[in-house]
């Protein structure tokens, strides 16, 4: 089996090479990482394409301008999936997920459609966080909920390991977000055409270096793709699929 780490990156220099590294080490042989680096100015990118030329198992999608991490995920993804991947994983460069989680995601993606790393699950947990913005948190999974009565306890969680047949039935040139609310959209279009979905828990950390991309637009495309798939979607969901 093959597996693809896709890592968007924007402004990373400080962690790019020490997270190759990491993720590396727990990565199976014939897995690889592909970085999707937004022309960043900080001069990320050609970090990664030195780190490439050392090791065929880094690769770097450069892309023109930064279009946001929606966007750079579904370039990602589907590079993934033209290079033959079984499991794709996305994950962020800052260190707030945790490499190490890797064997176990890919074992848990044996049994489960997508597997996604939780803060909010029986033994996930947050570090370095400030109590207002823990709170933001939990108080937005809340809602999400609420409004589209998926069950998924971290919607908004970006560690995940997809099997690649649910990335091949999600229309990915469809995806609509460009940020966050990423997250939420790819979560709602699996859990609604029934593929089965596993939290596993995690201990989410703040970034080690750089600064994080987080903007009030950012949260405010979250509500609104929130309210958007309660409206479009009616619950009309598949029954869950059996691998």
């Amino acid at each position: 089996m093959k597996q693809v780490v896709v890592i968007p990156t924007y402004n990373e220099k400080e962690n790019v090479e020490l997270m190759a590294k990491a993720v590396l080490e727990h990565l199976p042989q014939e897995g690889s990482i592909l970085f999707v680096d937004d022309n960043s100015p900080d001069g990320t990118g050609k970090i990664i394409d030195v780190l490439a030329e050392n090791n065929p198992r880094i690769k770097c999608l450069h892309r023109e301008k930064k279009e946001g991490l929606g966007k750079a995920y579904v370039a990602g993804f589907s590079r993934a999936l033209e290079e033959g991947a079984d499991y794709i994983v996305e994950m962020d460069c800052d260190f707030s997920h945790d490499p190490a989680m890797l064997p176990k995601m890919f074992e848990l993606a044996k049994e489960f459609d997508v597997v996604i790393g939780s803060r909010y699950v029986p033994g996930g947990k947050c570090v370095n966080w400030p109590f207002k913005r823990l709170l933001i948190s939990k108080l937005g999974g809340i809602f999400v909920r609420a409004v589209t009565g998926m069950k998924v306890k971290d919607p908004t969680g970006g560690f995940k390991c997809f099997n690649r047949q649910v990335l091949e039935a999600l229309d990915l040139p469809s995806v609509e977000s460009s940020g966050y609310s990423f997250q939420l959209e790819m979560n709602h279009r699996t859990w609604m055409r029934g593929f089965s979905i596993k939290e596993t828990p995690i201990t989410f950390a703040e970034r080690r270096a750089g600064y994080s991309k987080i903007t009030a637009g950012i949260a405010l495309e979250s509500i609104k793709m929130v309210l958007k798939l309660w409206k479009g979607a009616s619950f009309r969901r598949s029954p869950e699929k059996k691998k």
